[in-house]
């Protein structure tokens, strides 16, 4: 049988390279794309490919795709990771930085996903699996740009699986808290009931499951994965 194929973009390091790693453990054929170049060394090390491009470039995310079809044929699943958009107090942000904001935390998915569509269409399947933000229902003043355009994908991604649902295409948003590939703070695990950062393989294993058939009937959702950390219902 021909194996599933997963693209991760942004996958370079973080949440993106674990789960490129848990997705080929899972037997997955993998494509791992970064701009830093760590994405493309790890694909090949995963024995898939590794692509070095930016996910605000259309043209990159076409040739990723492309080299996946040309060597696989289909198109199983994407994970959309991306980098650390702009920060600072809300009222000194930018306009060029607000943009940026939407390219880096909503347009990332947007593009990758009017290039996929098309294939999953064919294929009357296909998951889209976005890492997003605890910061989505919970606006944290660290993450300002993050929290305004995240919130806007989780709008997108409902108004996408509503109407992909019937062609076997889903798409769902985990939000993470606080991980262990990022410098820990006292005052971060202090407000975490969990005591605690996440361990990157937590999420790994989520983004596995949202990935795969295993979730078959779950589409248009966003995902609390962040021990605790946010309140609302």
């Amino acid at each position: 049988m021909t194996n599933k194929v997963a693209l991760v973009v942004g996958g370079g390091s973080g949440i993106g390279a674990d789960a490129a790693k848990t997705l080929a453990a899972d037997g997955y054929d993998v494509g791992v794309m970064s701009s830093s170049g760590k994405g493309e060394v790890l694909g090949k090390e995963l024995g898939g490919i590794g692509f070095t491009g930016s996910n605000l470039v259309v043209a990159d995310l076409e040739k990723f795709v492309s080299l996946a079809m040309d060597k696989y044929g289909r198109v199983d699943a994407v994970i959309n990771c991306a980098g650390h958009g702009p920060k600072g107090s809300v009222e000194e942000i930018s306009d060029e930085d607000w943009h940026l904001g939407m390219d880096y935390y909503m347009m990332n998915v947007v593009r990758m996903t009017r290039i996929v569509l098309p294939i999953m269409q064919k294929q009357k399947s296909g998951s889209i699996v976005n890492i997003s933000t605890f910061a989505t229902f919970e606006p944290d003043p660290d993450f300002p740009t993050s929290a305004v355009f995240r919130a806007a994908l989780a709008g997108y991604t409902k108004l996408f699986s509503s109407k992909y649902a019937k062609d076997g295409i889903r798409m769902n948003n985990i939000l993470p808290g606080f991980i262990d590939s990022l410098p820990e703070k006292e005052d971060r695990v202090a407000r975490i009931p969990a005591g605690r950062y996440a361990r990157v393989q937590e999420l790994s294993k989520v983004v596995a499951f949202y990935a795969s058939d295993d979730s078959s009937y779950v589409t248009g959702q966003n995902i609390r994965v962040d021990g605790g950390l946010t309140a609302s219902v």
